[in-house]
């Protein structure tokens, strides 16, 4: 494995990990669930993950994933 492959193997580990925290938070009833935009924009962000081998379509994923999820941030603000 080259070092960007071990790179991506952290993230994705690093990803299921908190999403795993999310569950068991989720279920204790203090955590609040995500929004489905903030789950559209995870999707996103983790698919640029998984498609690095195309530089151009994963960062155009992560950055529809970051767009998603600052509209969400936005949108959260003003309905408070």
């Amino acid at each position: 494995m080259n070092s960007s492959q071990i790179y991506i193997a952290i993230a994705i580990i690093t990803l299921l990990i908190i999403v795993v925290l999310l569950f068991v938070v989720g279920q204790s009833g203090r955590g609040r669930p995500l929004s489905p935009l903030a789950g559209v924009a995870f999707a996103f962000i983790l698919a640029g993950i998984l498609f690095s081998a195309n530089r151009l379509v994963a960062y155009g994923l992560m950055g529809v994933g970051v767009v998603l999820a600052v509209v969400d941030i936005i949108r959260k603000a003003r309905n408070k």
